[in-house]
């Protein structure tokens, strides 16, 4: 008797094989995602700071000996770093090394102290207090009021009025200059006490 006839048929389709495959991968992708998730600090791959109201953040030691040395805790690699009690920023290049620091005025709304990464600039602008502003680096938005470092055209970096909601930090003309050059798109800042 030939084998053809006592044999049993075994019908398959070939779209039963790939939907079976293709839901076998899907369940190893979905379990290695979930893996790899469970893995990841929280806020990481976000562009938003993690919410402070919760726990009050430290403020980053100082060297007392030299107040205007970068501080400890302030991240690693290049970056701006911005301290909203002393109201002093440096821009940070490879190695941690300073290339720049300098004095600022902040405006009435202040970031809460987390890492950001600067997310628009302009080149002139009116500002939010109705002062010409240049090199505006923006990096976060607080209640709505967009959060940036920005250098007014007449020169000025005298504190906004209390009574608006401004969330331009002001800079001098040459340091909106090193900051413009500095800080493009996708720039880490590292906001601290």
């Amino acid at each position: 008797m030939p084998y053809e006839r006592w044999a049993p048929k075994v019908v398959r389709s070939s779209s039963g094989i790939v939907a079976g495959l293709t839901a076998a991968a899907l369940a190893a992708i979905g379990f290695l995602a979930y893996q790899a998730s469970a893995d990841v600090p929280s806020g990481l791959g976000s562009s938003r700071a993690a919410d402070s109201s919760k726990t009050e953040a430290a403020k980053a030691p100082r060297d007392r000996q030299h107040p205007t040395a970068l501080p400890a805790a302030s991240g690693t690699g290049r970056r701006v770093v911005y301290s909203v009690d002393d109201d002093r920023v440096w821009l940070v290049g490879a190695g941690d090394r300073v290339k720049r620091t300098f004095k600022v005025t902040p405006g009435t709304v202040d970031p809460a102290p987390a890492a950001y990464i600067v997310t628009s600039r302009s080149g002139k602008i009116t500002g939010s207090d109705g002062v010409a502003v240049e090199h505006v680096v923006r990096f976060t938005k607080v209640s709505g009021v967009a959060i940036g470092f920005s250098a007014a055209l007449n020169g000025t970096t005298t504190a906004p009025a209390p009574s608006k909601k401004l969330g331009g930090i002001r800079e001098s003309r040459e340091d909106g200059t090193a900051m413009w050059e500095f800080a493009t798109i996708g720039t880490r800042v590292t906001v601290i006490k």
